[in-house]
C-alpha cells in the first residue's frame, strides 16, 4: 500500500534525508550537465548544512516536507518552502527506481499541492532538468505550466532547465 505522510519524527526525517541523498547521487549518476550543475550548486559540504536544516527551512507554516511510503518502506519525498509572499517552491521530489510506476510521484505532487493550498499559498514554482522527462509530464498533467526563470541563472543553466508554475 501506498501513503503520502507529513515527515516529523526523527525516523521520518533522517528517511527524508536519505531520499534527499538518493536523489542528488541520481541526478550526478545521469552524467554530463545534470553532474556538473549538482556538483558545482551542490558541493557534499552545502548539501549536508541543507540536510541538517531541512526540518527548519521546511517546517510549518511555511513550507511542508512529504514521504512517500510503500508498504512501511520510505520510497519518495519532497518538500516545499516560502519563496516570497504567497508564493510556494517545491524542491526534492523524488521517487526511488523500485517504486516508480506505483504513483507515488503523483501522490506526493498531490499531497504537496494540497498543503501549500491549504497553507494559503496563491502559487507554486517548481525547476526540473529538461532531461527528466517523466517529472515534467507529471507537472503539466497536474496543471503546471512553462514559465520563465524565477531565480537568477546562466543562459547555459537556463537551456538545461525548465521552470514551472501552477496558480492555486
Amino acid at each position: 500500500m501506498l501513503t503520502v505522510i507529513d515527515a516529523k519524527t526523527p525516523d521520518e526525517l533522517h528517511a527524508v534525508r536519505q531520499l534527499c541523498w538518493d536523489y542528488r547521487a541520481f541526478l550526478v549518476g545521469l552524467g554530463g550537465f545534470d553532474a556538473e550543475v549538482v556538483t558545482l550548486f551542490y558541493p557534499v559540504e552545502r548539501y549536508t548544512q541543507l540536510m541538517e536544516a531541512l526540518d527548519v527551512e521546511h517546517a510549518a507554516p511555511n513550507g511542508s516536507i512529504k514521504l512517500a511510503m510503500h508498504n512501511g518502506k520510505p520510497v519518495g519525498c519532497g518538500m516545499s518552502h516560502t519563496l516570497s509572499p504567497g508564493t510556494a517552491e517545491l524542491k526534492r521530489v523524488f521517487v526511488r527506481d523500485e517504486a516508480r510506476g506505483l504513483g507515488a510521484g503523483r501522490d506526493l505532487m498531490q499531497a504537496l499541492i494540497a498543503q501549500c493550498r491549504n497553507d494559503g499559498f496563491e502559487r507554486i514554482l517548481l525547476d526540473t532538468s529538461t532531461r527528466l522527462l517523466a517529472a515534467r509530464a507529471l507537472y503539466l498533467s497536474l496543471g503546471f505550466v512553462e514559465r520563465g526563470p524565477y531565480h537568477n541563472v546562466s543562459d547555459e543553466v537556463r537551456a538545461r532547465l525548465v521552470f514551472f508554475e501552477l496558480d492555486l
